[in-house]
Parts: C-alpha cells; sequence; structure tokens
C-alpha cells in the first residue's frame, strides 16, 4: 500500500462509507443496473449505450491504474443513465494465455525444490530489462517503448514471495500450485472490490475465458471458425518472439518484461577468414566467418576493419551447409532457431574462444574497397546486442572513426594487443555517401565539429551518430558502386539483396530489446510453423482503415497511434501450446492465444446473461435450458451475422430470437475505454476482427475508443517495491468509493499520464462530508424566504450561474471529459453558491434558489460520486433512486448579469487591495521616527467612467479595425497609430495603452476593446452598495462619475472603476453588555454624525467577534446618563434604569467637546448597554 501519512481520525470517511453500504444495498435489491433488451426498440446511438473496459487478467487483484480507466466507463454509464438511455456496463474475467499457467507453475516447483513453506535462499536476483536501443533505428513503427507494469507481482523473485504480497497465507498460496483454483479465486474478489466502489455493472453477463466456460469457448471457436473461412488465419513460417523454456512464442501478455518488443531485422555480413590459423585453424573446409550484424548494409563499401572485444568470450559455430561462423554465443542461440543448424535449438559450438583469440585475423569483406582488412580491438562492443562481431565503417560512423584514430594515434595501444602497423595505419576513411552539410566523410567531419577527443566521449559519440545516421538516411546519396547516385533510402533495400544473393548476406532476427518470459526465460526470435492471424493482408488492412475513419477516437493523438499501428502491422501468431485458452476447433494441438480470443468477446456480452446461468464458468444450468453442446456454428451465425435460423437444433425459436434481439439491441460496443498501451495490439486487433466479422455491417463496428494514460500516484509511477501501490480494496478502505471516484475524476483526462493525489483524496473526503452536513442544515434552517416573485439581483445571478454550470457539466460528460465536468459541475458550482451566499448578507439566501441548488448539484455529482448523492437525494424526500432520475433542463443563460456579477466581485477585490495600500505607513526617513500609522477610513467614493478618454476611444476604434484584419503586430499597431493626427500630443502614453489593451484582448478577446460597457455600471455598484460596504468594513460609500477627478479620471475606464477613501469624523462611546455568561465585553465604539441603532449594532458585529449578528442587537441609554453608568449592577435586576433606543433613533457628535448626543432632543449620551438576544430573529 501507498506509503502516504495516516489521518488522525477516520470519522468522516466511516461516515461516508455507512452511507456507501446502505445506497448499495439499496440499489442491488433493485436490481438497478440488469438491463434487458426491450421487446421493441432499434438500439440506435439515441437510445442506448454499452460501454466496455478489457477484461482485466486474473492473476491478481485490481490495482488503482486499473480502476481508473474502469471509471472512464463507469462515468460515461452515469452521466447517459440521466439522460434517459438503456445503459449496459457488462464485465468480464480474462485467463487465457499463459501466466496464470505459468505462475500455478512455479508454485509446484517451489513446494517441491524448497519444501512446504518453503525456505528459499536469503540471495535474490532482479532481473532488469536492457535496453539495447542506442542506436538510431530508422523504421515506421508506433510501439510502446515500456514493458509491461508487472504491478500485481510486486519485488519478490519467486512466485510464493508474491503471493504472499498481496496478502494471501501459506495455506492459501498452496492451493494456487492447481492453475484451476487461480480461476476460481481471483473473479469473486475483482467483483467484490468493483461491487464495493459502486460499479453501474450488469453482474449477470460476467464470465471468465477459455475452455472452463464452455459457452464462451464454443463463441471463440465459433468466431476463429469464420475467420479461417474468409482467409484471415494462415498457417506457416514465420519469426516470432519465442521462449525455448516455454517452447512457443512469447506473446506480449506471456513476458515479465519486454511487452511491445518485437524482432528486430538485421543484415548479417560474412567476412570470410583468409588463411584460418590458432583455435581457427582446422574448423572446416567450407570457410570460417566472422559474422557482423549491421542495420546499414548500405555502407559496406567503406569497410576498413573488423572490430572485435578482446576479453569478450566468442564461439565457433558450424552450420547445417558446413560453414562456421564466429560470434557471441548468445547470437548462436538466435541463429540456431532460424533454421540455419542442422538441429533447432543447438548452436552447434566448433570451439570456444575471447576476443583476443582472433585480433589481427585477416578478412575479405563483400563490397569493401580494401581487399583484405583486419581485426582490431574495440572496448565498447556489447555483448548483449547483435553478435559481438562488427563491421567498421569511418566514414560514416562516428564510433568507428573515433576507435580507427585512437589505434592509429597510440602505438602502446596497437603494442598491447599485438595489433601490428599494416594492420591499421594504411586504412583511412573510404567516402562512400555525400550528406548535405557533412559531405563524403560524414563521421569525419562530425567528430571534428563536437571537438571528439576519443572513443570514450560517449555521450558527444552519442549525438554525432544521430546527426550522421537519420540526415543519412534521408538526405545522404550514394556515390560508389553499381547504386551511384541514388539517394540512401532507394539504395539500402536494393544493396542488401545483392548481398543476400551473392550468399555475402543472410537474414538475421534477434528481440529489439531483452524479452523476459514469465516462466523467466530469455527469449530469442525463432522461425516457427504457426498459425497466424495475416493483419497485414492488403484488403484487410484496407477495410479496416475504414473502419478507424469513422470510429470516435476522443483525440487526434490516439487516431494518429492507430494510424501508425496500420502502417507496420503483419502477422500475429494466435496459436500456441502451452498454457490456457481454447483449442483451435481445426488442430486441437494448439492453444488460441489471449490477444486473439478477446477481440470481439464484446458481441458475447449481449448473450452471456442467458447462457452463464449466473455463473463464471457455466456451471450452472441457465434460464433457457442451452447447453454449450447447442450452441453450432449456425447457431452462433444466426446470433450475430444474421443467418437463417438453424434448421435442426434443439434449442426453441423463441430463445434463438430472443438472444438475437439482445445483439441486434445492444450491438455495437458504443465507447470501449482502454490504457493506450493497447492501441499497438488489443484495441487495433479488435478493429481488425470487427471488420472481418462483420465486413459488410459496419453498423456492428466499434463506434468509439477512449483511450487514457497511465495513472500517477502522487506525482511517481506506482510500484509495490517502492510502497508507492494502492490496490483498489485499499483506496476504497482509506478514502471511500466516493472519495475514491472523486480523486479519480479529477486525476486527468488526456492521453497523458494522470496523477492521483492522496491530498485531493482526503481534500474530497472534507467535500463530501461538509457538502451533507449543509444539506441537512439548509434542510432543517425555518429562517431561509422564499423571494421566487422579487428576486434580487443576486437571485438573479445565482440563478444564471446554475443554469450555465448545468450546460457547461452536460458538455463536458458528453465529451467524456470528467475532469472538467467535476470542475464546472461541483466546484465552480460550489464557488458560485458560496458567492452567493456571502453576497445575500443579512437578507440571507432564497429558499427556492438554494433548493433547486441541492437538487441540481445531487444529480451532476451522481455521475461521479453516486453514494453521497443517493443519501442527498433521500434528504429531500425522494421517494425513487437518483440513478433513475433524469438530468436537469437549464434555463436561458444570461450573460449579461454573469458578467454584471464577475464585473462587482473584481470591482471589490480591487479596492480590497487599494485598501490595504491606503493602509500602509510611508516609508520613514533615515535615521528618523518610524511614520504613524494611519488611520482606517470610514467612507469612500467610487468613481465610475462611461466611456473611455477621446484620445483612448481613437486608439481603441483602430485596434479594433486592425485585429478584424488580422494584424496584431504591436510594430504594426505602432505605425497605424503614428498615422493619427488626434494621437499626436498623447503619444508618449499611446504605445503603453496598447500594450495594456493588447493583453487584455489576449485574455478576454476582441470585446475588450469596447469602448463602453453594454450596461450601467453605477446601476450594479448602487444596487451592492452594502456589499461594498461590508466588504471593506466602511460605513458609507458614494458613487461619482469620472469627469469629477478631472485629468486623474484618466486610468478610470469602463469596467475599472477607482475608488477615493477617506476617514469622517468620530466619537468613541463606551459599549457595555451586562449579560450574564455571555462572554461579551465591553468596548470602545467610534460613533459618527446621523448613526442609526442598526449601524452601530453592524459596527458592533465587525469588532465584537462574539456578536454574529447584528439584527438581534438592541441598544440601551441610561435614564441617569451621570448616574445610571456608575451604580453597582445586579444579576436580577440588569435591566433596572436603561431604556431601549428606539430604532428610528439619531445620534450627533461633537467633535470639539468629544460627546455623543442622542435624539431630537440632543440627551447626552456617554454610554450604552447593548445585548444580544438570542431569540429574536
Amino acid at each position: 500500500m501507498s506509503g502516504v501519512g495516516d489521518r488522525k481520525g477516520t470519522f468522516k470517511v466511516e461516515f461516508l462509507k455507512e452511507l456507501e453500504r446502505k445506497a448499495q444495498e439499496k440499489w442491488d435489491a433493485m436490481k438497478v443496473y440488469e438491463m434487458d433488451a426491450p421487446e421493441t426498440g432499434e438500439g440506435t446511438p439515441d437510445e442506448k449505450l454499452m460501454v466496455t473496459f478489457p477484461y482485466p487478467y486474473m492473476n491478481g487483484r485490481l490495482h488503482l491504474g486499473h480502476t481508473f480507466t474502469i471509471c472512464k466507463c463507469e462515468f460515461a454509464v452515469g452521466f447517459q443513465r440521466l439522460k434517459g438511455k438503456k445503459c449496459l456496463f457488462p464485465f468480464g474475467f480474462h485467463v487465457t494465455g499463459m501466466p496464470i499457467k505459468a505462475c500455478a507453475d512455479k508454485i509446484k516447483r517451489e513446494i517441491e525444490t524448497f519444501g512446504y513453506p518453503p525456505q528459499f535462499p536469503q540471495e535474490t536476483e532482479v532481473v532488469e530489462e536492457k535496453d539495447k536501443s542506442d542506436e538510431p533505428i530508422i523504421k515506421d513503427k508506433s510501439k510502446g517503448k515500456k514493458s509491461k507494469a508487472v504491478a500485481k507481482a510486486g519485488a519478490g523473485k519467486y512466485q510464493w514471495q508474491i503471493m504472499k504480497s498481496l496478502g494471501l497465507e501459506d495455506e492459501e498460496i498452496k492451493k494456487f500450485a492447481d492453475v484451476n483454483y487461480w480461476l476460481q479465486y481471483f473473479p469473486p474478489k475483482t467483483e467484490m472490490d468493483l461491487r464495493a466502489m459502486g460499479l453501474r455493472v450488469d453482474w449477470r453477463r460476467s464470465f471468465i475465458t477459455t475452455d472452463a466456460n464452455p459457452f464462451y469457448d464454443a463463441f471463440v471457436k465459433w468466431q476463429f471458425v469464420k475467420l479461417k473461412e474468409r482467409n484471415k488465419i494462415k498457417f506457416g513460417k514465420r519469426y516470432t518472439i519465442y521462449s525455448a523454456k516455454d517452447g512457443q512464442p512469447c506473446m506480449d501478455h506471456d513476458r515479465s518484461s519486454g511487452e511491445g518488443v518485437g524482432p528486430q531485422e538485421y543484415t548479417l555480413i560474412k567476412m570470410k577468414v583468409l588463411n584460418p590459423t590458432g583455435k581457427l585453424a582446422n574448423l572446416g573446409s567450407k570457410g570460417v566467418y566472422m559474422v557482423a550484424a549491421t542495420l546499414r548494409p548500405e555502407t559496406m563499401y567503406g569497410q576498413t576493419n573488423c572490430w572485435v572485444r578482446p576479453d569478450m568470450a566468442y564461439v565457433a559455430c558450424k552450420l547445417k551447409n558446413g560453414e562456421v561462423w564466429v560470434c557471441t554465443k548468445r547470437a548462436a542461440r538466435n541463429l540456431s532457431y532460424q533454421g540455419f543448424m542442422e538441429t533447432e535449438g543447438d548452436p552447434s559450438v566448433v570451439a570456444d574462444l575471447v576476443g583476443q583469440d582472433i585480433l589481427g585475423v585477416a578478412l575479405s569483406a563483400p563490397l569493401a574497397h580494401h581487399k583484405t582488412i583486419y581485426t582490431l580491438p574495440m572496448l565498447t562492443i556489447k555483448e548483449d546486442k547483435g553478435t559481438g562481431v562488427v563491421t567498421s565503417v569511418p566514414s560514416d560512423s562516428p564510433d568507428d572513426w573515433a576507435a580507427l584514430r585512437d589505434l592509429k594515434n597510440k602505438q602502446p595501444f596497437r603494442e598491447k594487443y599485438g595489433i601490428r602497423d599494416e594492420m591499421v595505419l594504411p586504412f583511412d576513411p573510404v567516402p562512400i555517401i555525400t550528406i548535405p552539410d557533412f559531405g563524403d566523410l560524414a563521421a569525419v567531419t562530425v567528430v571534428d565539429k563536437l571537438k571528439i577527443q576519443s572513443q570514450n566521449d560517449r555521450d558527444k559519440l552519442a549525438e554525432a551518430k544521430e546527426m550522421v545516421y537519420l540526415k543519412g538516411f534521408y538526405e545522404g546519396k550514394m556515390i560508389i558502386g553499381e547504386h551511384s547516385g541514388k539517394t540512401v533510402q532507394d539504395a539500402k533495400p536494393l544493396i542488401k539483396d545483392t548481398l543476400v544473393k551473392a550468399n555475402d548476406a543472410v537474414v538475421y532476427m534477434e528481440p529489439e530489446k531483452t524479452v523476459i518470459s514469465r516462466s523467466g526465460d530469455e527469449c530469442v526470435v525463432a522461425l516457427c510453423d504457426q498459425w497466424y492471424l495475416d493483419y497485414g493482408d492488403k484488403q484487410w488492412k484496407e477495410g479496416t482503415k475504414k473502419l478507424l475513419d469513422q470510429l470516435n477516437t476522443f483525440s487526434d493523438e490516439v487516431r494518429k497511434n492507430f494510424e501508425s499501428t496500420l502502417g507496420w502491422l503483419q502477422e500475429h501468431a494466435c496459436s500456441r501450446t502451452y498454457g490456457l485458452g481454447s483449442k483451435l476447433p481445426w488442430d486441437e494441438s494448439w492453444l488460441i492465444e489471449g490477444l486473439s480470443d478477446s477481440t470481439i468477446y464484446m458481441a458475447y456480452y449481449t448473450v452471456a446473461h442467458l447462457l452463464q446461468g449466473g455463473t463464471y464458468d457455466s456451471s450452472k444450468p441457465n434460464e433457457l435450458n442451452i447447453k454449450a453442446s447447442d450452441m453450432t456454428v449456425e447457431v452462433w451465425d444466426y446470433i450475430f451475422l444474421g443467418a437463417d435460423l438453424p434448421k435442426s437444433t434443439p434449442i426453441p425459436k423463441e430463445s434463438l430470437e430472443r438472444m438475437r434481439r439482445e445483439f441486434l439491441y445492444w450491438y455495437p460496443c458504443d465507447i470501449r475505454v482502454s490504457g493506450k498501451d493497447l492501441v499497438p495490439n488489443h484495441l487495433t486487433y479488435a478493429l481488425y476482427n470487427h471488420q472481418a466479422m462483420w465486413p459488410d455491417q459496419p453498423g456492428n463496428w466499434i463506434r468509439g475508443i477512449r483511450a487514457n494514460g497511465h495513472l500517477l500516484l502522487n506525482s511517481e509511477k506506482m510500484s509495490k517495491s517502492t510502497g508507492n501501490f494502492l490496490t483498489l480494496s485499499e483506496a476504497i478502505e482509506k478514502f471511500s468509493a466516493d472519495g475514491m471516484r472523486l480523486a479519480l475524476a479529477d486525476a486527468g483526462d488526456t492521453v497523458e499520464d494522470a496523477n492521483f493525489l492522496t491530498t485531493n483524496a482526503d481534500a474530497g473526503i472534507l467535500r463530501l462530508y461538509t457538502l451533507v452536513e449543509w444539506v441537512k442544515e439548509i434542510l432543517e434552517d425555518k429562517t431561509l424566504k422564499s423571494r421566487a416573485k422579487n428576486p434580487t439581483f443576486h437571485d438573479t445571478v445565482f440563478m444564471n450561474e446554475m443554469n450555465l454550470k448545468l450546460a457547461e457539466a452536460h458538455d463536458a460528460y458528453d465529451k467524456l471529459l470528467f475532469k472538467e465536468a467535476l470542475k464546472t459541475g461541483f466546484f465552480e458550482l460550489q464557488t458560485a453558491r458560496d458567492k452567493y451566499r456571502e453576497l445575500c448578507g443579512e437578507d440571507g439566501m432564497c429558499r427556492d434558489l438554494v433548493m433547486q441548488y441541492i437538487e441540481w448539484q445531487a444529480i451532476i455529482l451522481s455521475v461521479i460520486c453516486p453514494h453521497v448523492c443517493e443519501h442527498i437525494w433521500e434528504l429531500l424526500g425522494r421517494q425513487e433512486s437518483i440513478l433513475n432520475t433524469a438530468w436537469p433542463q437549464p434555463g436561458p443563460v444570461n450573460t449579461t448579469v454573469i458578467q454584471q456579477s464577475e464585473y462587482l466581485m473584481d470591482a471589490v477585490r480591487d479596492f480590497r487591495l487599494r485598501l490595504k495600500n491606503h493602509m500602509m505607513p510611508g516609508k520613514a526617513k533615515k535615521g528618523g521616527a518610524p511614520p504613524p500609522s494611519v488611520e482606517a477610513p470610514t467612507h469612500c467614493t467610487v468613481y465610475v467612467a462611461k466611456s473611455y478618454p477621446a484620445w483612448q476611444c481613437t486608439v481603441l476604434d483602430t485596434m479594433r479595425d486592425m485585429h478584424n484584419k488580422g494584424v496584431t503586430d504591436k510594430k504594426a499597431l505602432s505605425v497605424e497609430m503614428g498615422k493619427k493626427a488626434e494621437l499626436k500630443k498623447y503619444m508618449k502614453r499611446v504605445m503603453p495603452f496598447v500594450a495594456f489593451m493588447q493583453d487584455k484582448v489576449e485574455s478576454a478577446g476582441v470585446s475588450a476593446l469596447d469602448t463602453s460597457l453594454p450596461w450601467d455600471e453605477m446601476e450594479v455598484l448602487e444596487k451592492n452598495k452594502d456589499y461594498i460596504l461590508s466588504s471593506l468594513q466602511l460605513e458609507g460609500c458614494d458613487l461619482a462619475p469620472s469627469s469629477e477627478l478631472g485629468e486623474k479620471g484618466e486610468d478610470c475606464r469602463p469596467g475599472q472603476p477607482q475608488i477615493v477613501f477617506r476617514t469622517e469624523a468620530s466619537v468613541k462611546l463606551r459599549l457595555t453588555n451586562n449579560q450574564a455568561y455571555s462572554g461579551l465585553f465591553s468596548l470602545d465604539l467610534p460613533v459618527l454624525q446621523g448613526d442609526t441603532p442598526a449601524k452601530i449594532a453592524a459596527r458592533l458585529a465587525r469588532t465584537e467577534r462574539g456578536v454574529k449578528d447584528p439584527k438581534r442587537v438592541e441598544l440601551y441609554m441610561w435614564e441617569d446618563p451621570e448616574m445610571g453608568p456608575r451604580k453597582i449592577p445586579a444579576l436580577d435586576k440588569a435591566m433596572d434604569g436603561l431604556v431601549l433606543v428606539d430604532k428610528a433613533t439619531s445620534f450627533a457628535i461633537n467633535t470639539s467637546s468629544n460627546t455623543v448626543t442622542i435624539g431630537a432632543g440632543g440627551k447626552l449620551c456617554q454610554s450604552l448597554v447593548y445585548t444580544v438576544n438570542t431569540t429574536a430573529s
């Protein structure tokens, strides 16, 4: 589990989890997600929605990354249900392939080897994927570079340890030695976890794959019969990644590392050893060859030598044609599976060598300018790439030139390895290719340009290699040989063919990077007899492109990835001999592999609930009393292809028609959601197979594929080994289902990697809990009044903001942009509510509006957090489930009212900043006393401009005209302004104003250039004086036109009022509270000329924290202003001698005598007593 800190308390989480438990019980009882096709209805996109998620592999519990992708399906269903569609979200469990079988076999072996419970040795070995892509490779492929994240496996070396990391005990783990136990254990655990998050799934349609489920087995076999009939499946030898240990091809899902890695083709150059001596002598009569793997056969004209590493192990292996080849043992192993050796898998080693044994050997290299070249030492050759023998072309390889130059310049280096001068010094780079900017010795030019000193400057050499190789391939031209004058791109395949036909080279394959199978075997490339899907077939590819053209990919990047995959994808092996799966119907010695039985299974979902009998493996009778043996090819043809009713079948016609109706209604799959890493394989295969199965029925093709990025946890990759990891069940336990769902929705929408932040999840828990508590408070608040007939300005604004946010959330949900929907439909809608509550002030919110807000908020948020919203729905007294309600219909949005509100908030925010600056004391003079503090202002005047000054209007009109013509360059604007005669006297101020307005245009659009606002600023400010005063804690506010400021008013513009503060005279008056145990204090409060009791009460509430509501304050004066305050108060007679101050009374002040009088008679008031009524409203 992730190493995030524990909370101090879990009350709020437990509160949410209890709501979730009750809601899920309610939904289960209602069978709310069980969906059947109606008797009538065509299943149009306006009527239904079918979403699917690639069924997860059942070798562990689901983690948060799975859940993130699943939530995209979940939220889509939640929204479309509210829109009135019938929605189907089925969920299956994948068990096909090698991993489960390999894991079960490992456990069995570990018990046999280490006992029970196993006692493992202390040392562990960590196998890391080796990246062999240090050389630029020119290819047209779009393949993921990341190896398969074995997130479920953790860091254990042994399978037993991996199972321990899942929280399993020894007695339980022992059962996993039986492969069938995996199929019984993980699917129900997965369903339990998904049910706990409230997933909107029709669980009747769930199933497992392979022949363990006879109905699904029959379905897959039917699919393969149809594919073979349509010539999509072929048999023959092909290069494939192969596990010798498992004795079969190793597909992506069979690998512990190296997912997405395919065979890399090399041209193997045969350099014949002249006069073999030493350990190379007497190895065979057909010749001994140093064989070098190259990606650049066109450069062979420039060979000057051959490189080997002095300390590396090599072998001499004998081919079935009698030739002896020298290479690494690893390369010999690869060769032995590609038809070169007498016996497959036997490298036929005739001599073990080290590089030192084969230094200084004379060679004849094909196409080389020099008749004889020699093997020389290079210390940087890698053993895990190529053959360990490297042909040297210093004219076009920076590495080769740097190494050859070192040998030429360093005699001790040559002597160390017994290299004579005549083997090195006569050999200079041979011009073979001319490249623009680099000439015909590109490597020499670039090495000099980058000032590379030796072959040890690895970083600079890598940069040089990138420059030379890529530019050479795309822009280079041959200047030697029969293809002189041709581009490198054109000459490359021709020269390769020439070499191969002359038996001077062969095609050699090895994995692009290291691939380790689930059984721990380092894989090779083998030439295998296989059944394969011919995805390279031109006609099939073209048909799939048509499918892609009409597919909604929700992202240009995903579409480009599909197009790229279609460009390079060729054959895919669909069979294996080891693991779990369905047998090929025409050759039962083969199993159908996991990426091939999972391409159209979405169609099986449509009838699964009628066949599975409420079980994953169809082990119980189903409601139609159909047996798996009844599901013949003809039956499946009728259900899915619309063929004629089968003539001989025990299945009743009504049952057949019901299954056909289910398929016709629900299919095609409207949205398939997946991680983007499945685009180059599973998702593309699904497109191919849909096209193959329904070539003339595009109405059955997948309508949409929504791919997302990986999920980071707290900005880091999820990893069990580092502890930064969360399973689905752990996430629900820690954050509750709705807390987790909210944070997943907020994690990201794009194909870039998303980020689940535990701080966001914690904040979400608080938000949800607070929302529920706030709703309870509102429902219990009897003071809220209805203003439906006489709405205030703020009521109108809030209504329009609710309409706007409802519409924005709708559009975001409809586009599957759930982070955006959460932002607009929850965060921003709550902000609008909070603003409304603040602006309403003492008047309070309108009850009708608040109730509508609660209803809309619950419906909008129910897509993401259904449990909390179900509870709120019940608090509102609704009998039906919120899941069965309808999306609200928004009213028209008056954007002008919203603009006025935004204007008010911006203006008050600016006024607060100006008030803060006003209160800042001036700077003290050097060595002088600190300046006195600034007296707080009591009043303000806000100046409003109806339009800009004349010269600014000229500037704005000119800018608008130029923007409409597409001219936005500041220099062009400056030239145009200089042509205006009326601006001559203002030129020093024109360009700063232009720059200021240009910035506004970039943020607000061309409307920022309007010379006046379309509504009355003064009116908006007048209506909201109370809010301005309460925000700034002022006593009064005057409004005036900016013209009263004269020239100083030029900075006052439409939409940007100016404020001037002032402090009016006041006299301090002592206010005392005499209520027992009130916790309220006496204080000196300023009184201004003309104050009323209400104004003094409001000022008191701003000053004394204990006074919350000024309307509850009552003021009393002494009957005897001299002696009254001096009496010792009695608790039982606290109000004796006091008189309530009438609300209509006003106060007057005399600053000369520092006195306050009250009423028309001018009665002297030396102090007041105040009480806070706890019952009055």
